[in-house]
């Protein structure tokens, strides 16, 4: 006859299991995350002498009013706004239609994932090739512009706008290789009897995309949309790959950019200031990842 084990060794088995995980999201997210709240409080503090003048919010005033980081601020929204809807439906249309072709179908996932696994300073080098002037050519791009009878736009030095849009475009080619991928998967991943009770009925190819293929895969465009969303605003290499380390001189910085430049840039040696940055950053992820679920627990079959 086996020995029943003690009403308290049962209790606490299960945590002695979960007690590695625990330790470490304890000392690598807790653990950072109450030091950088700490730091984000403290005002006037001095990283060599270890002392500071006061504890209050002076630092996240400071940061609100800081016009580069208004400046990164404006540039981070833009790009969330535009990349994350446009990469997303993008890439929802060129998975219906790599789900629609059967011969070669391995062959053109394989091309639109390889932007995906190749490095994201090369792709933007390449960027660089295609948008910026040289002294012997105006660039690919700019070529093409004249050729339709437009002017030479300086993509990489130029207007903000201009800027923004070569941002956003490599953002969005960055980005959208991992969604075709796992909208494909959904695609798949769908029963096909749903379609064929559709086509007995004759409903039209647009009545079973609304009507069957997107409530079926709404649950991974949402779960694509928020981890975007995420992505987007943590955004910093891109525009590094882009316009240089100088970014708040290319006026191009993120909010990411921004707390490195405070730590570590021309600007750094602020870790309160950059403390400050961080935490506000992570409530508007925060915000933006809670307004997303409570609208996916609404408009997502299940």
């Amino acid at each position: 006859m086996k020995n029943k084990q003690p009403a308290i060794i049962r209790q606490i088995k299960p945590w002695l299991y979960l007690l590695p995980a625990l330790l470490f999201l304890g000392f690598f997210m807790v653990y950072p995350l109450i030091d950088v709240l700490i730091y984000s409080l403290e005002e006037g503090y001095n990283s060599a002498s270890q002392t500071m003048m006061g504890v209050g919010f002076y630092n996240y005033s400071y940061v609100l009013h800081d016009p580069y980081f208004l400046q990164a601020l404006k540039n981070t929204f833009v790009l969330v706004i535009i990349t994350v809807p446009l990469s997303t439906g993008l890439a929802l249309l060129i998975s219906v239609g790599l789900s629609s072709i059967k011969p070669l179908r391995s062959l053109f996932q394989t091309v639109y994932f390889l932007p995906y696994v190749t490095n994201t300073l090369a792709v933007g080098l390449v960027f660089m090739i295609l948008f910026k002037p040289t002294a012997y050519s105006d660039g690919l791009i700019n070529l093409l512009i004249k050729a339709f009878g437009g002017n030479a736009v300086d993509f990489i030095d130029g207007p903000w706008w201009a800027k923004m849009t070569v941002m956003c475009l490599y953002t969005v080619w960055i980005v959208m290789p991992f969604k075709i991928l796992i909208l494909t998967s959904a695609l798949a991943s769908v029963n096909q009897s749903y379609y064929d009770a559709a086509r007995v009925d004759g409903t039209s190819r647009s009545r079973i995309f609304w009507r069957i293929t997107l409530p079926m895969i709404s649950p991974m465009i949402f779960y694509l949309v928020i981890t975007g969303f995420i992505g987007a605003f943590k955004a910093y290499s891109d525009a590094v790959a882009l316009f240089g380390v100088n970014l708040n001189a290319a006026g191009m910085n993120t909010i990411v950019g921004y707390v490195y430049d405070m730590l570590y840039g021309n600007s750094g040696g602020y870790p309160s200031f950059a403390s400050a940055a961080a935490l506000i950053l992570f409530a508007i992820v925060l915000t933006i990842t809670v307004i997303n679920l409570m609208i996916s627990n609404k408009k997502v079959s299940v």
